[in-house]
This record gives C-alpha cells, structure tokens and sequence, in this order.
C-alpha cells in the first residue's frame, strides 16, 4: 500500500480501504475532515474539525465500518448505548443498509441528539441512568433480539473506522506526525484508534518511529483516566456520581480503560481534567478565532492545550493538534453543570 496510490481516491475514510474491513462499504462521505490552523490560540496549533463528518462527528467514521461488516453478514437489526453521537452515527448507517436501529440513551441527553435518532429512523429508549446502565441493556436483550451489539469496543470494527482519524491526520501534515495530540476522552476509541494508525503506518513505510504525546481530556466531573493515570494504576475504577453537559466526556466506566493508559504513558503524554465553565469558554475561544462551533468536548481540548502551554508540559515551538470531535449544533440549549447535593 504506497502512499502515492492515494492521489487520485476520492476525498473520505475509503480512500484507506486496504486497512480497512474488506467489504463493500456503507458510506455517507465520511472522513477527509479538515484541518484548520489556529495560530491565534497557539502559534503551531491546529484542530482537526470532525463535525464535518456526515451525523457531525467523529462517530460517523467507526458506524460506516461497523455497519459495514454487520450488514455484509446478514445482520438486519443493529444496537448500541450512547451519550449522544454514536446513536445518531448509528442510526444513520443503519438506515442506508436498511437496518432496524436501537438506540439506548440517558434520558438527560442533549435534545437535539435524541430527535435526530428519531427522525433517522431509530427505535429511542431514554434510561434513567448513566451510559453503562444503558450498556447493560443491550447485552441482557442481545440474544433474545439477536441484534449485532455495537458498544464501543465490544466488536472490533468500530475502532477500524476511527483510525483513519489517524491515517488522515498524517496524510494532511504531509506524512509527519504532530509533536501532540489533544483529545477529549470518554469511551477513548478515538486515541486507540489513532495508536493503532501510527503502528500501521510505520510498518508501510509512511512515518518513523516518532509518536505524538497522546494527551487525553476529561471533564473534571466525569474523569476515570485521569484519576488512573495520576495514582499511577494501569486500570480505572468506576467513576462515582458523574457530571458533566459535556454528554460525550459522561462516561464513568471505559472497557478499554488500560489500552488507553498504556498508550498515554508510552508516548509521554498526559491527562488532564477541564471544569464545564473552562469547556464553555474554550468553545468560545475556538469559535472567535477559527469560525469553528464545537461541541463542548472541543471546548474542553481548548482549555486543556491553554492548562498545559501554561504550565509548560507544552512548548511554545511544539505542533498541537486540537480534535474538535462534535458540532455545537448537538448541544442547543445546553448549559454547564455544577455537582449537585
């Protein structure tokens, strides 16, 4: 797979299919997102705009591969729990291959998710509840409504379709990897994926050996890794009491807490956690100087990248790449939380 073979594929996550599931794919133009300068936040910083995939996230990439795979084996009924994106990803999917989706959500999930799910054609559950609660669900009913179970790394194609976060990122900084990755992290498919990508790559030939500091962000409610990463366990409990209007980041438990951990630490990166007023003011700070509104994950990698040029674990001189994962469009009428007695 020479890198020259890319130049005349057209612009989207396919273009990758070598390392991609070998069947016919279930597309909507997924992928070949944007990168965007944002010199007036920091003077080598980039963001990489994934709410300009179809669904606007980054969900979209691993529902077009996991899709993919469930329809070629003759699956007609999909499932997955969410706190937002990927139901609506799946959704959509599952609607162009002719799918029954089921969606599974906390009931305190944005609006506006929730009505997208319905109007793809989803059949929506809203569980009082946090997203494992809506995990369990799935599983209890998988044999009895023989659907293909798409929770995040519970099946291993959705990470397929993530890592070409990765492939493009490299493709468009012209075959060189950034000093940094910054990355909102709740289920953490997304660093996984790009982890995946780098190893990839350097076994084509595309890059070296040089890793980015893989950096994940959590929000300071809701942060497992980061609790993990700072006592230094390789494993990370269950979050207690989670917090966040940040529902993608609302993720207590992640299945793939210690690959996560693994990576953070073997690239030289960190973790670190935002409040929702520092998301708030990063989704300002990104919009006033990009054009780009970002879901308040975006937000949080905003704060995070400006915590750590502060206090000097990132330098002036480095290239950051900021992932705006999600469109602010999704949260319409979302506020910060503050914890609750």
């Amino acid at each position: 797979m020479p890198k020259e073979i890319l130049r005349d594929r057209a612009p989207d996550m396919w273009r990758y299919r070598e390392v991609l599931p070998g069947c016919k794919p279930v597309t909507l133009g997924e992928g070949f997102t944007p990168l965007h300068s944002a010199h007036q936040l920091g003077p080598h910083w980039l963001v990489k705009d994934e709410s300009m995939n179809p669904t606007g996230s980054f969900k979209a990439r691993g529902m077009s591969a996991a899709i993919s795979v469930a329809w070629h084996f003759g699956y007609d009924r999909v499932a997955t729990p969410s706190a937002g994106n990927a139901a609506s990803a799946m959704a959509a999917y599952a609607a162009a291959a002719g799918q029954e989706a089921f969606v599974f959500m906390p009931s305190d999930t944005p609006r506006p998710i929730i009505e997208e799910c319905r109007a793809l054609g989803a059949k929506v559950e809203l569980v009082d509840g946090l997203i494992t609660d809506c995990g369990k669900i799935v599983r209890e009913r998988t044999q009895k409504m023989q659907w293909f179970d798409l929770s995040t790394l519970r099946e291993p194609y959705r990470i397929e379709g993530k890592k070409t976060m990765g492939y493009e990122l490299v493709e468009q900084m012209d075959f060189r990897v950034p000093d940094a990755i910054v990355y909102p992290t709740g289920g953490g498919t997304g660093l996984i994926g790009m982890w995946k990508a780098f190893d990839e790559m350097e076994q084509l030939g595309w890059i070296d050996s040089k890793r980015p500091k893989m950096i994940s962000v959590q929000a300071k409610g809701c942060a497992p890794i980061v609790r993990a990463f700072d006592r230094g366990d390789r494993f990370a409990d269950e979050f207690e009491n989670p917090y966040t209007y940040a529902s993608g980041l609302r993720v207590p438990k992640a299945i793939g807490d210690f690959i996560m951990l693994d990576l953070i630490r073997e690239s030289k990166g960190t973790a670190v956690t935002v409040t929702d007023q520092e998301m708030a003011h990063g989704v300002e700070a990104l919009g006033s100087t990009t054009g780009i509104y970002a879901a308040p994950e975006g937000g949080a990698v905003v704060a995070a990248a400006e915590k750590l040029t502060e206090s000097g674990f990132l330098d002036h001189f480095e290239t950051v790449v900021l992932f705006c994962t999600g469109s602010g469009l999704k949260y319409a009428g979302s506020t910060p939380m503050e914890p609750t007695d």
